[in-house]
Order: structure tokens, then C-alpha cells, then sequence
């Protein structure tokens, strides 16, 4: 196995990319109660379009297949549920799928082993019938429903739907009540078959472990299946600019909930733009900044404004959200704000709060296996390790941030979602 530590926490990762193309990642810790497992595959809901090896054609399959299919991973031609098998051995056993990659994990104290067995085996061998299919779509439809009446995630899709035009990153995961009406057994597998090939995956294991023997456990669990050249995936040329500039939508809400949206788009250097963006935002919204004060004071704010940087391979966007009796005065703060630091430039000392601070809560984020055994593999299919942010972490100064300032915080690209 390769061995990559990283200088700053002292952290080991054991690298091995098996036979069959699968990648693992172990991060040993040392007398810690806890273990941790999760196996992704490279396949979420932007991936509904692509060509077939040895094909012309391109297909074209339901939005929301790939939350679906992870509905139906658990279901065993035993006719029991994997879930309820690993829940009986008394481990806490989930699963969920994003814009770019779809995840099957567990955390157990004791029997991690025997747990082994049954995870390894449901989502190496699926098993989909037109009854089980079908009933399956009752079950998917409800869900959708209850986020339908989800002020914050209405919200939040709203502010995908101003950003983007074509890209699928503006569609719901889970799909609509009518997409997932079109989707067959037929069209399970032949999305399983072709992105669910140990290639296309990554497996990525964390707590008390000897990595050589945690690494024979999982090859002597991996069935032998063809490993398939994978299939062309595409994706709409999304133009730059924005589709629309607002969107507002009445629910029945005690209080506002808003979403300020920056459409991004990808770079050389993800990391490092990452790490700047997080610190800018700290300095400008979070709880120690003078915006965060005058709100709360006035009594516009409720909560905390939150935000968060996602990014993939062929998207990048911010999003700052919070709850408020008045969302377009915060709006024309926050507009105010990043225009007085445009002009006036971040404050140095606090920068370098902010910065600590950001520091701060990446090694805390390494206390937790769960965390670190997520932020791996969601890393890894963004083609990059999770230690590149610790590495990155020096470079980023006080006016290469500012240049991320003027670059990601156009108002040409801002966009706004009010719930009412």
C-alpha cells in the first residue's frame, strides 16, 4: 500500500487501488472506539445522459435514477432488507446520493466484521423486480413530497434554478413525482451495470484498524465482476451568466427564509479558492463580524447566516441562506457588505482570526471518523485528497483572498430566493 501522511496532524492514509480497479483508503486511529465505513460510486443525479460504450446514441434516463437506485440497494432476493440485517447486528447503517456520486456507509462499535459481510454483499449484488420497482416509487414520491413542503430546501433549489439554466445541478435529487413514474427494473440495472463497476468507485475505511488486515478482509469480500469501460457521460454547455436574477415563492412560514446565491465556475487551484472563500465569508457573515452583530441587534436576523461552497467537475457556486423578518434588507447588507470589502480590503487582523479559525475546524473534523471517512471520498471523486486542504492552508494570504473577493462575488452572478 501507499503511504501519503500528512506533515501538519500527523495524519496516515493507506492507498490501494485492487486488481479490479477499486480504489481503498485507510485511515487507521489508534484506541478509538468507534469504526467507520463508506463505499461511493462516481454516479449522482447530474449523470442522467451519457453514451454507451460501442454506441452512437446517447441516453437519456429519468432525473432522479440515481437516488432511486440507492433506495433499491438495500432490498435482497431473500426477500429481507440489508438494512434491517446490519441494524440487527447493531451497527447504524445509511446510505445517500448527491449531485456527483451516491454513498453506502455504516459506523459500529462491535461486530463490524460480521456487518462487513452483509454491507459488501447488498451493493455488490442487486436485485430489482417490476413489484419491488414499483412499489418503491410510493415510497420515493412521499419523500419528494415532504421536501416540497421544506421552506429551506425550496429555497435553496430555487436559488440552483436562478443560477442554471441547463446544467442538471439545478434539478431536484430525488427527481419529480413524475420522472420517477418512468423508471423500470430495466433501467436500474443498466445504470448499476455500467457506473457500478469497482473503477468507477472508491471504498474508504476509518477507526482502530491494522490496515494490511483490514485490506484482506475487504478483498476477500469483493466479487469477481467485469470491470467495464465506462460510459461517456454528457453534460449541457451552461453559459456563465445567470438564467434569472430572483425568485420568490409563498408557503405558509412564520418567518422568511432566504438564499443568496454566486454561480462560480471551476479553476486550476479548487482547493485554495475553497479555503479563501470559507475565510471570506467568516470575516464578512459569521458570528464574529459586524454584519452578524447589527442584524441580530436590529432584530432582522434570526439565526445564524450559513453558507457553503460545493463544487464539482463541472460546477461551482456559494450560497449564503439564513431565516429573517426582513430578507431583502439582509440581502442589501450583504450586497453593502462585499462592496465596503471590495473597496476597503479585508481587515488583516481579521483575516488571520478567521483563518485560524478555519484551520481550526478542519482538525476538528479529523476527531470524528465519519467525518474524515466522508470528506475522502467526496474529495476523491472531486479528483483531489482531503489533506490538500491542510497542505493549501499557508498559501492562501490576505490579498490572494481579496483577489477571490473581486472574482467570486460579481453581482452579475448574484442571485436571490425569498420563501415567504
Amino acid at each position: 500500500m501507499k503511504i501519503i501522511e500528512n506533515k501538519y496532524i500527523k495524519e496516515k492514509m493507506y492507498l490501494e487501488k485492487l486488481e479490479n480497479g477499486l480504489t481503498v483508503m485507510i485511515l487507521p486511529r489508534e484506541n478509538v472506539m468507534k469504526k467507520y465505513i463508506i463505499w461511493g460510486v462516481n454516479f449522482g443525479s447530474i449523470d442522467n445522459e451519457f453514451i454507451l460504450p460501442g454506441e452512437i446514441e446517447a441516453k437519456k434516463v429519468p432525473d432522479g435514477v440515481a437516488h432511486f437506485l440507492e433506495h433499491k440497494m438495500f432490498e435482497q432476493r431473500s426477500g429481507i432488507n440489508s438494512l434491517d440485517t446490519l441494524s440487527a447486528l447493531g451497527v447504524n447503517a445509511n446510505a445517500y446520493t448527491t449531485n456527483d456520486h451516491t454513498a453506502y456507509l455504516y459506523e459500529a462499535t462491535d461486530n463490524f466484521d460480521k456487518a462487513l459481510d452483509e454491507f459488501m454483499d447488498y451493493v455488490q449484488n442487486p436485485y430489482y423486480t417490476d413489484e419491488n420497482v414499483e412499489k418503491e416509487k410510493g415510497i420515493i414520491a412521499q419523500e419528494i413530497n415532504m421536501y416540497e413542503d421544506s421552506s429551506e430546501w425550496k429555497s435553496y433549489l430555487n436559488a440552483m434554478k436562478c443560477m442554471y439554466k441547463d446544467s442538471q445541478v439545478r434539478i431536484d435529487i430525488a427527481g419529480s413525482v413524475k420522472s420517477i413514474k418512468e423508471i423500470t427494473k430495466e433501467t436500474l440495472y443498466l445504470c448499476y451495470d455500467n457506473f457500478y463497476t469497482p473503477s468507477n468507485m472508491a471504498l474508504v475505511v476509518c477507526g482502530d484498524f491494522e490496515p494490511e488486515r483490514i485490506l484482506e478482509e475487504i478483498k476477500k469480500r469483493i466479487v469477481k465482476h467485469e470491470n467495464r469501460e465506462l460510459p461517456k457521460r454528457i453534460y449541457p454547455n451552461e453559459q456563465e451568466e445567470i438564467a434569472q436574477k430572483e425568485m420568490i415563492q409563498d408557503m405558509k412560514l412564520s418567518n422568511p427564509i432566504f438564499t443568496i446565491g454566486y454561480k462560480d465556475k471551476v479553476q486550476e487551484d479548487m482547493v485554495k479558492r475553497h479555503i479563501a472563500i470559507q475565510i471570506i465569508c467568516g470575516i464578512l457573515f459569521g458570528k464574529s463580524s459586524k454584519l452578524y452583530k447589527e442584524l441580530t441587534e436590529q432584530n432582522i436576523l434570526i439565526g445564524a447566516l450559513s453558507n457553503e461552497y460545493d463544487y464539482s467537475k463541472n460546477y461551482a457556486f456559494l450560497i449564503i441562506s439564513g431565516v429573517s423578518r426582513n430578507p431583502e434588507a439582509v440581502v442589501k447588507r450583504v450586497r453593502e457588505e462585499i462592496e465596503n470589502a471590495k473597496k476597503e480590503g479585508l481587515n488583516e487582523a481579521d483575516f488571520i482570526r478567521n483563518k485560524k479559525n478555519f484551520y481550526g475546524n478542519m482538525v476538528i473534523e479529523y476527531n470524528s471518523v465519519e467525518e474524515t471517512g466522508r470528506m475522502f471520498l467526496t474529495d476523491y471523486f472531486k479528483g483531489i485528497s482531503a489533506f490538500e486542504y491542510l497542505d493549501k492552508y499557508e498559501e492562501v494570504t490576505k490579498e490572494y483572498a481579496e483577489k477571490i473577493l473581486n472574482e467570486v462575488f460579481v453581482e452579475e452572478k448574484r442571485v436571490t430566493s425569498i420563501v415567504k
